[in-house]
């Protein structure tokens, strides 16, 4: 079982990009769940998701303590005490930031990818909503399942317009990071 936690705020798409990456792992045949966590209700606040993907199903339904891997949606969280906590020896943080990957890897002390996901979103979209940017970053970088099961799940989510502007962001998203770097970790941490 893949644990993956997703930091964010409110207004950025962190319990819809659960569902998309619970909804793309459904697509190949995965079991999946995707469940969020947060407390005042009001856009800026922070916001937690919490998604598990498997080959089998399972049972678990507490919230992520030991995720294998780490979506940042903003960077400022990377300062707030707790959002790093239970990462597992040999995990990843994939962060939202203009920063580049070495200087945050410096930083955190651990493998870090940056990706400008709000400023890809804001160009491709018109808004600065960094979720599906990120989780196409994130499945190219792990290979854990291919990114057009992510483009199914964005289409079951979004038609028209908004489904195609998505697709091209995913597409975008995919070709800046390196493809695999974190296949390893994904099959040492079960998946």
């Amino acid at each position: 079982m893949i644990e993956i936690r997703i930091h964010g705020r409110g207004g950025q798409g962190n319990v819809a990009a659960a569902y998309m990456l619970a909804t793309a792992a459904f697509e190949i045949g995965r079991y999946c769940q995707a469940f969020p966590n947060f407390g005042a209700e009001r856009r800026g606040a922070p916001v937690t998701a919490f998604v598990r993907i498997a080959e089998q199903a399972f049972r678990r339904r507490n919230q992520v303590q030991n995720p294998a891997f780490l979506i940042i949606q903003d960077e400022a969280l990377l300062h707030v005490p707790g959002v790093t906590d239970g990462l597992l020896e040999g995990g990843s943080i994939l962060v939202n930031s203009g920063h580049t990957s070495e200087q945050l890897t410096e930083q955190m002390k651990v493998p870090v990818i940056a990706l400008p996901a709000s400023s890809l979103a804001k160009r491709i979209l018109g808004r600065p909503v960094p979720n599906t940017a990120l989780l196409s970053a994130f499945l190219t970088l792990t290979d854990m399942m291919p990114v057009d099961a992510l483009e199914k799940a964005v289409n079951r989510r979004f038609k028209g317009d908004v489904a195609d502007k998505n697709t091209q962001l995913i597409r975008e998203a995919a070709s800046m990071v390196p493809a695999s770097l974190w296949k390893e970790n994904t099959h040492a941490a079960g998946a």
